[in-house]
């Protein structure tokens, strides 16, 4: 069974919940950030409910804890699917902590799939498309067709 790790803004986790249970249902075994499981098992996806570390620096041990965690996740999955809506006003939005998590994706030499475009105004765009991903140009029904190209 195929692995899918799923990075995406914390702001987007509501949606990686409905994207796990479609891809469950294609088949797929899928693994979340440790926040987003919280979030969907609570039903509250407020994020600032969880970010701590913002009103007390030192709550930041809780963030490094879940950056690492979600590496194992990277590390675990035979793929990653970035999902990147629209945040901040910046459309198809994706963040320094998802450029990371992709970041190590490719050196373990796992597939990037990105659901949306790249975000043309992205302060990261030239490290973003240097990580060879593969766009879904939104339409998440294409990913087990693209999947067999690379797997």
């Amino acid at each position: 069974m195929t692995v899918i790790t799923i990075c995406s803004s914390a702001n987007f986790f509501r949606q990686a919940a409905e994207v796990q249970e479609k891809l469950g249902k294609l088949g797929f075994d899928v693994l979340m950030p440790e926040t987003a499981i919280l979030m969907k098992k609570s039903g509250d996806y407020n994020v600032n409910n969880y970010k701590t570390w913002l009103g007390d620096k030192n709550d930041y041990h809780k963030k490094t804890k879940l950056v690492r965690g979600h590496f194992d996740e990277i590390e675990k999955g035979d793929l990653i699917l970035v999902l990147n809506y629209e945040k901040h006003g910046i459309k198809n939005y994706i963040g320094g902590n998802v450029l990371m998590e992709m970041t190590i994706g490719f050196y373990l030499n796992k597939p990037i799939f990105i659901l949306n475009n790249i975000p043309k105004e992205s302060p990261f765009l030239e490290e973003i498309m240097c990580l060879n991903s593969i766009t879904l140009n939104g339409k998440l029904e294409l990913l087990p067709e693209e999947i067999k190209k690379v797997l």
